[in-house]
């Protein structure tokens, strides 16, 4: 563990938080740059905006959302309309602050009124939405499901879904909500952190009971009853893969920031968590997507009046350490260099180390007899991390590594990740005109590292792609590109740097397919204009070739 950095080169960094290193030149990284950002609340509701707003059947997956404070008067303009057109519609809405996790902050209202007007909601922004009335319940209580998706690459897109997830238990029965049970947070918020502290929650041994039990446990007691699990694995598949594609675009502009290309710098892969709620008829409808989910294997039980002790907790130990571990499986760089007899101990030096020396401190300290079991089962997972090429500690990198075994492999049970893409590219590979609109802003960015585009860059972009024309001159374009781009720094996305940032040049593109190609779907217009763009450019690109060849 080095908390201050490494300079020694290794083949794979394991960062606590974030991407944050810039001194890596080489290796793979646990972390994409900027996903943090990414998936943030405000900034994942406008990713899948938009991606409704081009495919609104495929993206009815994630609820319609609001954003706080700028949006509050078409969120009370919007409400109002849809309860005059239908006034036995009762909705109830969810406002979550944008920075918050754990359910800190989370509360339910009934009608826009009802919305905290203080002022932490200008420090804080939020996100409200509506709220599912209906969801799924199993032994009457509402659950949500943690997911643990592996992005392996984002170009070429690589995703794996772990085929086993958690189910995380409210710890009082459901009811739908009314005035008098809007504030029942035991009721209606299925945050783990928060339901812990309910005097309901029950710690189980097994993983088909308790308020923690695994996904597949849930799966079967469906099946039993006759629910199509095979076309829920199908919708969930297809929800993660949807997302991933909304997030893409924003990502490969941090990508390119801090990663620029033909710059030495290392690879990069994470594994993130999906929050998935089960309504009753089975739809799956996303929540959230969490950059850092937990990857604790123990829970802490109270033995006495302030007095705490970390006891393992058999359903993330089932769940969370095969992800672990098959992560570092679908990442392993030895698998190019097999010509090795052995794996290297010091390849794998910063993989997990918080892991391996927690389970290296609960072997120590489990003098007692009747720890002899729990000590007994850290001692085999500690082995089987060192099957890996893990080592607790920095001396024992420095040992004389044993003789390989034949096919490691072998030894370790079937992977539980599997790729989802691009394994179904081409079911999905309409949907990723974002992603090329993304690749043009990245083409005019100019200066490498910045993830603005500057006004010179705006209109070379116009140029090179021939839109501009009698009926839009150039000046048309400058106020097209200072409207967009000053609404869109006084909402406060991002101050460091002056510029049109991606979201809004997403916007100026729309704006200009809708003017050049009227009366079509928006996403034949934009589909159409971005083919013409790459097609110019294309061309352009070629005359270049021929001026230089000449």
């Amino acid at each position: 563990q080095f908390p201050f950095g490494r300079r020694l080169p290794c083949d794979i960094y394991w960062h606590g938080v974030s991407f944050h290193d810039s001194n890596i030149f080489s290796g793979q990284v646990n972390k994409f740059p900027g996903m943090m950002e990414t998936v943030r609340k405000i900034t994942l509701s406008r990713a899948m905006r938009t991606m409704q707003d081009l495919f609104p059947l495929e993206y009815n997956f994630y609820p319609r959302s609001w954003i706080l404070p700028e949006e509050l008067p078409l969120f009370v303009a919007e409400v109002r309309m849809m309860k005059d057109s239908n006034p036995s519609w009762k909705p109830t809405f969810i406002v979550k602050p944008d920075g918050g996790c754990q359910g800190d902050g989370i509360y339910l209202i009934k009608d826009p009124s009802d919305i905290r007007l203080t002022g932490s909601i200008q420090i804080r922004p939020a996100v409200v939405q509506e709220y599912i009335c209906k969801p799924l319940l199993v032994d009457k209580m509402k659950f949500d499901i943690r997911l643990y998706v592996l992005l392996k690459s984002l170009e070429p897109l690589e995703i794996y879904i772990a085929k086993d997830g958690l189910s995380r238990f409210c710890t009082e029965p459901y009811q739908e909500p009314t005035l008098k049970n809007l504030h029942q947070v035991f009721m209606h918020l299925t945050n783990y952190s928060l339901n812990i502290h309910s005097g309901n929650f029950i710690h189980s041994d097994s993983v088909n009971t308790g308020s923690k039990r695994t996904f597949s446990s849930i799966l079967c007691r469906l099946s039993s009853r006759g629910a199509d699990v095979k076309k829920l694995w199908s919708d969930i598949i297809s929800l993660v893969i949807k997302t991933i594609i909304a997030l893409t675009p924003e990502l490969k502009v941090y990508y390119q920031s801090d990663i620029p290309a033909g710059k030495p710098g290392p690879t990069c892969f994470q594994i993130l968590g999906f929050d998935i709620l089960l309504m009753k008829n089975l739809k799956p409808v996303l929540l959230e997507v969490n950059a850092n989910p937990s990857m604790r294997i123990e829970h802490e039980q109270e033995l006495s009046p302030g007095v705490f002790e970390n006891v393992p907790s058999p359903v993330d130990e089932e769940v969370k350490v095969a992800v672990i571990r098959d992560t570092l499986r679908l990442v392993d760089p030895q698998k190019k260099k097999r010509k090795d007899t052995h794996l290297s101990f010091h390849t794998y030096l910063l993989i997990f180390p918080t892991q391996l020396q927690s389970l290296h401190a609960g072997i120590a300290g489990m003098k007692d007899k009747q720890h002899k079991h729990h000590s007994l089962k850290l001692s085999l997972k500690l082995k089987f991390y060192l099957k890996l090429g893990s080592c607790p500690s920095a001396e024992a990198a420095s040992e004389e590594p044993p003789e390989a075994a034949p096919g490691p492999e072998a030894a370790l049970p079937s992977l539980c990740l599997k790729q989802v893409f691009p394994k179904y590219a081409k079911q999905f590979s309409y949907l990723r005109l974002v992603d090329r609109v993304a690749a043009l802003f990245i083409r005019f960015l100019g200066v490498r590292g910045t993830t603005k585009l500057g006004p010179t860059g705006f209109r070379t972009f116009i140029r090179n792609c021939k839109l501009s024309n009698s009926n839009f001159s150039m000046a048309a374009v400058d106020i097209l590109y200072i409207d967009i781009t000053r609404r869109w720094n006084s909402m406060g996305i991002d101050h460091k740097d002056s510029g049109m940032c991606l979201q809004a040049f997403v916007e100026a593109f729309f704006c200009l397919a809708q003017k050049k190609y009227k009366s079509r779907p928006l996403h034949e217009q934009v589909a159409s204009l971005v083919e013409l763009c790459e097609c110019r450019l294309a061309a352009l690109h070629g005359k270049r070739l021929l001026w230089g060849c000449g």
